[in-house]
């Protein structure tokens, strides 16, 4: 089955994100095949959400959602699919934006229940980062399984930003009604990665093609590259809630118990910082002693940092240029 029109909602949560919001609701309005976009103005103090109605061409697709104070991305989320009806939803950052033609041949089949395609990382300091200028890639179109997706979310000292998480699917909104799934309003970080695996713990059909038609603007002050440490304890526990809820087969348990250490590692790490601002290097030594299970995840947290600090200073490893892609590709050869 292709989807042509009025098949799409897409979903963009934003929070003071006046400089960015109107391009990313102009690159969703050029899609045809999108018949709502919904904007949830999360507690902005800016101009967000006047942009934000402004930017509708006279289609009358663009709703706008104030809230009266910051909830945080799932709450905003979970809004707009409420408010929605369009059979397919898709997630777009507010600081981010479709490339042109984005939906014509991603959303073909029905072998799917989520399916995601290629995101090339753009800085922000481009001379138009709106208009990359990407190949065309073959699709190769494959399946993640509940544990490879886990897998692909497990953060590699060194690595640049990049896990598969970040990739933004589109969801049949029947499979998140049929299962009762909406996002985890405690989480304000790794939101998107629990919901996609208490999906693919439900049976979802997780479909990749590695054509790019999503592009991620690389910023400084990003919100998504800041994060409290209490927002790593709440992801770690939230892998634990489902390995306590959900029957998984051995692989992803393996691989959920994996990701849930590594986030306690982080967890435990970024406490330890905190305690050492707090109340210095003795007193937060003295407490780290004291529950001894933590230190490994503690020593070796700031060996690695101190690692990649020497790394980056002496230029040990380079880093990838932008912009650069999310899944290795390969380009069709044009004739």
């Amino acid at each position: 089955m292709a989807y042509h029109r009025h098949a799409v909602c897409v979903v963009i949560a934003a929070k003071n994100a006046e400089a960015t919001i109107r391009r990313a609701i102009e690159s969703a309005l050029r899609e045809e095949c999108v018949a709502e976009i919904v904007v949830v103005d999360d507690g902005s103090s800016d101009a967000t959400a006047t942009i934000s109605g402004d930017a509708d061409d006279g289609s009358g697709r663009v709703q706008v959602i104030e809230l009266d104070r910051n909830r945080g991305p799932s709450f905003a989320r979970n809004q707009a699919i409420a408010r929605s009806k369009a059979p397919l939803v898709a997630i777009l950052d507010a600081d981010d934006f479709f490339l042109a033609g984005r939906f014509k041949t991603m959303l073909d089949g029905d072998d799917w229940d989520l399916v995601a395609d290629n995101i090339v990382f753009i800085d922000e300091r481009s001379t138009n980062p709106a208009a990359p200028d990407v190949p065309v890639f073959e699709a190769a179109p494959r399946f993640l399984d509940l544990a490879g997706f886990i897998e692909g979310n497990i953060s590699r000292r060194g690595a640049s930003r990049g896990e598969i998480g970040f990739l933004k699917p589109v969801i049949r909104r029947e499979f998140l009604v049929r299962h009762g799934l909406r996002y985890d309003e405690s989480l304000r970080l790794g939101e998107d990665y629990d919901l996609y695996v208490r999906c693919l713990a439900k049976g979802a059909r997780y479909k990749i093609v590695h054509g790019c038609g999503y592009g991620a603007v690389v910023r400084a002050d990003s919100l998504s590259g800041k994060h409290r440490t209490e927002d790593l304890k709440q992801l770690y526990e939230a892998d634990l809630a489902i390995l306590a809820s959900q029957r998984l087969p051995a692989n992803a348990q393996a691989a959920l118990r994996r990701h849930a250490e590594h986030l306690r590692g982080r967890y435990e790490l970024r406490r330890f910082l905190d305690r050492k601002a707090d109340i210095g290097l003795f007193g937060a030594g003295l407490k780290a002693l004291a529950n001894p299970g933590i230190m490994p995840a503690v020593a070796g947290g700031i060996a690695a940092d101190k690692f990649e600090a020497l790394r980056r200073r002496f230029g040990w490893q380079a880093e990838q240029p932008l912009p650069r892609y999310l899944l290795p590709a390969s380009t069709i050869a044009q004739k």
